[in-house]
């Protein structure tokens, strides 16, 4: 099995970089926000975390391809870097601490890219969660501090916590009914939202989420978190990985009864 910890370490390095970045901005009277042509927010803190991640990749890993949430893709080859400088923008811009720099490697391989490295760095909520093919996923402030995540064993609906981002885009794509179906028969429903949900899968805490609509940059790192933690991770179609425009994490017990649910099944 290839020896995924350099590439580990380098993507905490580019995770220090950002979180400073980002830091320094968060909050920021003056910070300037635009809005892009598919209506969501950017602000200059996403542009300047990227351009950094960016820059430090180019002299770090000139060979590989570095594919971005504002600037797209640049390179190619059998090794890709995927960013998104700030996973929850919209509560970055109103001032609230739920965001995180999600970085990953893929490597291209049978069915196409997959994620071997995750960070996902919540520098506002003091919180760092990482995983590598075959190394295990972790939470800490650093590779040396840090506690290993496993999910968790609940293996009932009645007993699960099932978390979301919203509502809106359920109802668009005629998934609503199941989607209510589902958190009447849980436990505990929130609405935590973007990177957060599937980093708690991944601790345990939560047993169960699932987003309508995700960009790659959006699922590359958590889905990998995930799986190392020993969860499942696939779309709403059931493919395993990041590949299918949405998502679906959970413990692996209760995955076929979340995509049932989610795909009107029951």
């Amino acid at each position: 099995m290839p020896d995924y910890l350099d590439d580990l370490r380098l993507a905490h390095v580019l995770a220090d970089a950002a979180d400073a970045a980002t830091m320094a901005r968060f909050k920021a009277l003056d910070l300037k926000v635009e809005t892009k042509p598919d209506m969501t927010p950017v602000s200059e803190a996403d542009r300047a975390a990227e351009e950094l991640i960016r820059g430090q990749l180019q002299r770090a890993r000139p060979r590989d391809a570095i594919l971005g949430e504002e600037y797209g893709v640049e390179g190619t080859g059998p090794r890709r870097w995927v960013i998104d400088p700030i996973d929850g923008t919209k509560n970055y811009v109103r001032g609230v601490p739920v965001w995180a720099t999600l970085i990953s490697l893929m490597e291209a391989g049978e069915g196409g890219f997959q994620p071997v490295v995750g960070v996902v760095s919540a520098p506002a909520l003091g919180r760092r969660w990482w995983a590598a093919q075959g190394y295990g996923a972790f939470s800490g402030r650093s590779l040396s501090a840090a506690t290993r995540l496993h999910v968790s064993r609940v293996s009932k609906l009645a007993d699960a916590s099932f978390a979301y981002s919203s509502l809106s885009g359920w109802e668009e794509q005629g998934r609503l009914d199941g989607f209510l179906d589902l958190t009447r028969e849980v436990w505990r429903t929130r609405a935590y939202g973007d990177f957060w949900p599937y980093m708690m899968v991944a601790e345990g805490a939560v047993d169960l989420c699932a987003e309508p609509e995700l960009s790659l940059w959006d699922m590359t790192a958590t889905s990998i978190v995930v799986t190392e933690a020993g969860g499942s991770f696939t779309g709403l179609d059931g493919r395993p990985g990041p590949h299918s425009g949405n998502a679906a994490a959970s413990n692996g017990l209760l995955h076929d009864e979340l995509l049932g649910y989610l795909n009107g099944r029951y």
